[in-house]
């Protein structure tokens, strides 16, 4: 009997039926000593789908939080087989294979297929030897040719263990997206007791600060083991790419936080590390201290998803980092792409054919002006600190005629949004795209409500139009006619299980840069809801508020 959908990819549950059973063709241990314990512990994931295909992932590790990284696995290569079917209870196989789990690879298991049918849910699972995986879920992309009617998204960023539980991955999960973008933060690098919130941290890391690669395969492994996020991952494909806590703290290129003769070292370790514990391709396989991680991923003629990197190819903070009135932010030499993304970025918005451009990438685009005085004072760790980098890439998608440029982002752990401009010292001139971004998943703890608005800072910067301190996502759904952007927050993650519900919901129009808010929950409405209801799942009239 096949098994829901609900139950398949939200419990966690792997399929019961023995994997000889199930068709799944049963590989052959490479030595003596089978694998006494359910390898599975970390679950399964895809990611970066194509039109004809995507990457498959899972990685062995019965003891997954081993000091030395490797997971309890034996120091050997371990075949894993893998099949796709078509539905769910997997009577309709359309490719199977075996792919080898090695060591050297803290037995990590990459699937790259091609071939398969456009625009098509898949399912997808894994056998090691006598043990059999969770169940996941994925799809290929549209055909390049079609328009599709929709796409729903959900892009999410920073999810620091120790500051709460993962509740809002769940949640997002149950909504059933069809793709998920991460735009970094997926790990934090801190020792235990270093990283505090308020009330003290709800759960500890393992292990120390992460330097070594073992250190980095621990602290993924840690995080995997979360329930909730292993139901995120089974749901749907995930598009990922990494901030600065992948590593450390606000490291730009090849210069650490704070003075480090090992920090190269480290940083390839981190590289291959993030490698072997995320759906990537080949493609991204690091090199050392290098990695290829920018990138695009199309849905069709309806959305390209331009995929940056703002880490490994920036220039160093300038005026020291921090928030700054710094006249070197302003420097026309300073970038925050480098100078090979950027020609790569421009050059995809002349070739676009898409409805929708969507950058997904870490940290603050907009001009965010912390001082109501006559000094402009920003973090020169967010594109306020790289100007001229800014105002190259939003003059290039004016330029190129980009019909509805969207910029995604993560990293400040509250949810805003933005009108983006040429000239932000002028708030009459013409907005020329919209900037999305999505709070924490937990880092930071619990934060609080307020009322749309209040924030001061939205006084004197009138392009800003919205920010909340509750812990979240953003949930998309793109159209040709319009991208609607639901604010989904938490009313806690200091413990498990929180309902969510949507706090504002805002639309941006075909041909028509800015945002309209369309719908606004205030903070006593959100409080009257008991705790324990699902007040995601409640289904609330929205009514019309003019911005």
């Amino acid at each position: 009997m096949a098994l829901s959908r609900r139950t398949i990819l939200l419990s966690g549950a792997a399929l019961g039926a023995a994997g000889a059973a199930a068709g799944l063709p049963v590989a052959a241990a490479a030595s003596p000593g089978p694998l006494r314990r359910d390898p599975f512990t970390l679950g399964v994931a895809s990611g970066d789908p194509d039109h004809d295909g995507f990457v498959l992932w899972t990685r062995l590790a019965p003891e997954p939080l081993a000091e030395d990284g490797l997971g309890g696995m034996p120091s050997r290569v371990v075949p894993v087989a893998w099949e796709v079917a078509a539905d769910e209870s997997f009577r309709h196989v359309v490719r199977r294979g075996v792919r080898l789990a090695r060591p050297e690879s803290a037995h990590s298991v990459h699937v790259e297929l091609d071939g398969l049918l456009p625009g098509r849910e898949y399912f997808y699972r894994f056998r090691a030897e006598r043990w059999l995986s969770p169940v996941g879920r994925t799809r290929t992309a549209p055909a390049p040719w079609l328009m599709p009617s929709a796409l729903a998204m959900g892009f999410v960023s920073c999810s620091q263990y120790e500051h709460g539980y993962f509740t809002a991955y769940r949640r997002l999960a149950e909504t059933e997206p069809e793709l998920i973008l991460h735009l970094g933060d997926y790990q934090y690098e801190y020792a235990k007791d270093t990283y505090n919130v308020p009330g003290g941290n709800p759960r500890d890391h393992e292990g120390p600060e992460t330097r070594t690669l073992a250190n980095y395969r621990q602290r993924h492994a840690q995080y995997k083991t979360d329930t909730d996020l292993q139901a995120a991952h089974a749901v749907a494909p995930w598009v990922v790419v990494f901030d600065d806590h992948e590593v450390e703290n606000n490291w730009a290129d090849e210069v650490p936080e704070a003075p480090d003769p090992d920090f190269l070292a480290r940083r390839a370790a981190a590289f291959q590390a993030y490698y072997e514990n995320m759906p990537l391709r080949r493609t991204s396989i690091p090199r050392g201290i290098d990695m290829q991680l920018y990138r695009r991923v199309r849905w069709g003629r309806l959305a390209t998803f331009h995929m940056l990197d703002t880490r490994q190819y920036r220039d160093d903070q300038a005026c020291g980092d921090g928030y700054k009135s710094c006249a070197d932010a302003s420097d026309p030499a300073r970038s925050i792409t480098g100078a090979a993304q950027e020609a790569w970025l421009l050059d995809g918005f002349r070739r676009s054919e898409a409805r929708w451009d969507l950058l997904g990438q870490q940290v603050f685009f907009a001009q965010r002006d912390n001082n109501s005085g006559p000094l402009t004072v920003t973090s020169m760790d967010a594109w306020d600190g790289y100007v001229a980098s800014r105002d190259r890439i939003t003059r290039g998608w004016v330029a190129a005629g980009v019909r509805n440029p969207v910029v995604l982002t993560g990293d400040v752990h509250a949810h805003w949004a933005s009108d983006l401009k040429l000239d932000y010292a002028d708030p009459t001139s013409r907005t020329v795209g919209s900037e999305l971004v999505c709070s924490s998943i937990t880092s930071t703890g619990d934060g609080a409500d307020s009322p749309t608005g209040s924030h001061p800072w939205l006084a004197f910067n009138p392009h800003l139009r919205f920010q909340n301190n509750l812990r979240g996502y953003v949930r998309t759904t793109i159209t040709p006619r319009d991208l609607t952007a639901n604010f989904d927050v938490l009313p806690y993650v200091s413990r498990p299980d929180a309902p969510a519900y949507t706090r504002a919901t805002f639309v941006i129009e075909d041909r028509v840069p800015g945002l309209n808010l369309t719908y606004d929950r205030p903070p006593a409405a959100a409080r009257t809801a008991a705790p324990g209801v699902d007040q995601g799942r409640q289904t609330v009239e929205a009514e019309t508020v003019r911005p």
